[in-house]
């Protein structure tokens, strides 16, 4: 059983001064020549203020999660949406070839969140906007599915497949039965795991396309899983979801 440690993004910004993110792009560990893992362009987590306007800014060509554990956020955007996000309520943000919106940042907590921008198959796409309200804050040691390219709550235009769990201190899980042929990311948003005898903590990844892993809970952790064709069609000419490291 092999895996590969992904460590955490680099810290930008300055949270009192409103916004500070940490961006991961997971393929500068694993390759030389693409700043992402196949559909998997770039992975943000952010803490906004209370009250912090995130203006009106263009997305092209990405695919984006927009993934809410504390806090409540307003999404505005260009084609008329106008939506409260937080903790059961998702969104997916399929920018296509032209797409704008904003965020407000509303109550009295910090909004603690991830955006996911996945690649999409192919450049210049018909834009779309995604909401899907879940049932319960988190999947307790169990796998949910969030978003994938069919048959999901939220579609990608890409062979990629986005679950996350909560799992207590002391649980074992094993990658979803049904992901077979597939390479993985496992992201952990909070707490702390044990894979293949590697400690993955607050921030960090792990890779591997051994679906026969065990993942051990050595503290409360909320994690993101992603599984996808290794062979998988994508752009890398994303806004945010490209190529950072500009080798074709």
């Amino acid at each position: 059983m092999t895996i590969t440690k992904i460590p955490a993004g680099r810290m930008r910004g300055d949270v009192s001064q409103g916004f500070w993110v940490e961006i991961l792009y997971p393929g500068l560990t694993l390759t030389s020549d693409d700043s992402g893992i196949g559909p998997i362009g770039r992975i943000d987590r952010a803490q906004v203020q209370p009250g912090h306007l995130i203006g009106m800014h263009p997305h092209k060509d990405d695919e984006i999660l927009t993934y809410i554990r504390d806090g409540e956020m307003l999404h505005r955007d260009t084609v008329g949406n106008e939506k409260t996000l937080d903790k059961t309520h998702f969104m997916m943000m399929n920018a296509g070839h032209t797409f704008q919106h904003e965020e407000l940042m509303l109550g009295d907590r910090p909004v603690r969140a991830l955006q996911i921008f996945l690649r999409p198959n192919a450049p210049d796409l018909q834009p779309m906007v995604q909401f899907h309200e879940f049932p319960k804050e988190d999947s307790v040691d169990r796998w949910r599915l969030i978003a994938g390219p069919s048959a999901a709550p939220l579609k990608v235009r890409s062979d990629v497949s986005v679950f996350d769990a909560h799992i207590a201190k002391g649980v074992h899980m094993r990658l979803p039965a049904e992901e077979t042929g597939r390479h993985f990311v496992l992201y952990v948003y909070a707490g702390k795991v044990s894979v293949a005898g590697e400690v993955i903590s607050e921030g960090e990844s792990a890779f591997t396309s051994d679906r026969d892993l065990e993942i051990s809970a050595l503290a409360a952790s909320d994690v993101v899983l992603f599984s996808f064709a290794p062979d998988a069609e994508v752009y890398r000419g994303g806004m945010f979801s490209g190529n950072q490291r500009r080798i074709a």
